[in-house]
């Protein structure tokens, strides 16, 4: 009994391992019938045997019918001969019919396995995605256009999402994916073993897609751990990620440890928000500057300008302009003095619509036009009125920020449908604070605050509502200001032509920031969209985070858009490489302008970055000359 136990045991142990462990039954059966039939045969049908080839021949002829059951059709011979023939005939119908039917099971089985993400991926210098969000197809979209002059690239997703429905949607939003291949596949990116089906150990770059959650950035930190507890030998990708709350980037940083760079998403949005205040059309140049179907920053070698100092290299290339260099110790100069000496060793950090289109000049370059320079006219900082509408977690940061850069005396109207928050806010140095209590999305609210007296508006999104909506009352209330805008018509020096006071919008979504153009406001500040543009191109080339860190420090050359009439004579006719030379000689570098003719018209916004630089250029007074410098 226990015997006939461990024997049934043994055969379930065996069934139990699946498809193949039933083909190899029914294989063993099927030897099993053509064996004893043909042995059979030899023994009661010894004459049909000899005939038939004797033992081997009616092995032959038993696998035969066994495996086509309509060439017993054809036999002949005693009673005997006949029914052997026709007993294998009968056996490997049930044994063709179970193995037809267990070889399709095995491969739904396996199709539905493979439809489930769950093989592990075999790359080489593929980019990773951990997790889903919003974030991913901007992100795969950038991608493809920066693999474009690639012949083969990969990036490879894992998140607790169905493979197909990845797939679809990103076919659906992303579009046509040129030479880059999409590997979807489902796991938990805060477990290690599925973070190995997207082969992270053979990656070129990690970058971790911030998810729709409330502890979105708890759940960042975990992944970064769950990265820093692997194994990871020889190489190591570098790890971009970002988190929203700027108290959690200490525990982030830990987390990722050397090779992660971890971006405070809400200071690079506050910034933003702050600078273009400053400087109306900075949103639309930095969004120029990350996008890969723009223009964007690249680092090379250049030894053939070993021992020249900076200033000169400007007029150096036909196609880019040199924006800095990286030492060889990996610090980055960005718009450094125009006499620091180029070594052999440095990276020349140039801005270039493609690495491949960065060329050094072959002789003289285009003629400089010395008549059409102009010189700048000093500008006494003046007291500004600024009018915030909304409020949010990131307001009292803004604040913070505008009162360091405003002249003193200058006013902050906080108007929100809330209580007065501002009480709890430090005081300020240079800036004068009052609160009314109002609601943006009404038009008496907003006549009642007398705009037209503001030089600023800042218009921050709600964030008690979702993100539709808020972008929604956004959207409303931006109407409101353009109509008040549009019955106020005359221009002052805080907006651009026809514009009385100059606005700054934050939005959540970018497809809204597309329909809310019809407000013709000055700047919309999409963060979620500028912080996948950077993670982006922080996963393309890590070296970038110093560049962008050093963009976006108040104590380091930063992108200014400054009055054409500094550099250049209104009117006159001169070329890009003029410019470059006018922006020279003031210890800056020119990366191209903004045409006030045509602010509101899309895709540009009448942003030119890096044109030709031997083209025909005329600028008017009111138009943007697009500079790093560090004031």
């Amino acid at each position: 009994m226990r015997r006939r136990e461990r024997v049934r045991y043994w055969f379930d142990r065996t069934m139990s391992k699946g498809t193949p462990a039933l083909i190899g039954w029914l294989g063993l059966a099927s030897v099993a019938l053509v064996l004893v039939v043909a042995s059979a045969a030899v023994l009661v049908a010894p004459d049909d045997s000899d005939e038939n080839g004797h033992w081997p021949g009616m092995v032959w002829r038993s696998l035969l019918r066994t495996l086509d059951p309509g060439t017993m059709g054809d036999d002949t011979g005693t009673g005997p001969f006949l029914a052997l023939m026709l007993l294998s005939t009968i056996g490997g119908i049930f044994i063709v019919s179970s193995l037809i039917g267990v070889l399709t099971t095995g491969l739904n089985a396996k199709f539905s396995e493979l439809r489930k993400g769950r093989s592990r991926i075999v790359e080489q210098g593929h980019t990773v995605l951990l997790g889903w969000s919003e974030q991913v197809f901007t992100v795969v979209g950038e991608l493809v256009e920066a693999n474009q002059s690639k012949r083969r690239s990969c990036v490879a997703i894992l998140a607790n999402r169905d493979k197909v429905e990845m797939e679809d949607a990103i076919r659906a939003r992303v579009g046509d994916l040129g030479h880059t291949r999409i590997v979807c596949r489902t796991g938990d990116p805060l477990k290690v073993a599925d973070v190995e089906l997207v082969s992270p150990g053979t990656a070129r770059s990690i970058l971790i897609v911030t998810p729709e959650h409330q502890d979105a950035d708890t759940r960042v930190i975990k992944v970064l751990l769950s990265l820093g507890a692997r194994d990871w030998g020889r190489h190591r990708p570098h790890v971009v990620a970002a988190v929203h709350d700027s108290a959690n980037l200490p525990a982030a940083r830990l987390a990722g440890g050397e090779r992660a760079h971890v971006i405070d998403a809400d200071d690079v949005a506050i910034r933003l928000i702050v600078q273009s205040h400053r400087q109306s059309g900075l949103s639309q140049v930095c969004t120029e500057l990350l996008d890969f179907a723009g223009h964007e920053f690249y680092m090379r070698p250049e030894p053939s300008l070993a021992g020249l100092p900076f200033g000169e290299s400007l007029a150096a290339y036909d196609l880019g302009v040199p924006a800095g260099l990286r030492r060889a110790d990996g610090t980055v100069l960005l718009n450094p003095p125009m006499d620091t000496v180029i070594r052999a060793d440095d990276e020349m950090l140039l801005l270039a619509e493609d690495d491949l289109l960065i060329r050094l000049a072959g002789g003289q370059g285009p003629p400089v036009h010395e008549t059409a320079i102009s010189t700048a006219v000093a500008r006494a900082p003046v007291p500004e009125r600024t009018l915030m509408l909304g409020w949010n977690h990131r307001a009292p940061k803004i604040i913070e920020l505008l009162d360091e850069f405003l002249a003193p005396a200058s006013e902050l109207v906080v108007a929100a449908p809330r209580a007065d928050p501002t009480g709890e806010l430090a005081p300020p140095a240079n800036l004068k604070i009052d609160f009314v209590r109002a609601e943006p999305t009404e038009r008496p609210a907003l006549e009642s605050l007398d705009v037209g007296s503001y030089q600023k508006v800042i218009v921050l999104s709600d964030a008690q509502h979702d993100r539709d909506h808020a972008d929604a009352r956004t959207l409303v209330t931006l109407l409101h200001l353009r109509d008040m805008e549009d019955a106020l018509g005359a221009p002052s020096s805080g907006g651009s032509q026809g514009d009385p006071f100059a606005i700054v919008s934050e939005m959540n979504d970018d497809a809204n920031r597309e329909i809310a153009q019809v407000t013709k406001a000055d700047d919309f500040v999409v963060s979620e969209k500028l912080i996948s543009l950077m993670l982006t191109q922080l996963s393309e080339n890590r070296h970038l985070y110093d560049v962008f860190v050093d963009l976006l420090d108040p104590d380091g050359s930063e992108i200014y858009l400054k009055p054409a009439c500094d550099y250049l004579v209104p009117g006159a006719e001169a070329n890009f490489a003029t410019l470059i030379e006018s922006a020279r000689r003031r210890g800056e570098v020119a990366l191209g302008y903004r045409l006030t003719a045509r602010f509101h018209e899309p895709p540009g916004y009448g942003v030119v970055l890096n044109p030709d630089k031997a083209a025909p250029l005329t600028l008017e007074a009111d138009d943007r000359v697009i500079v790093l410098a560090e004031n």
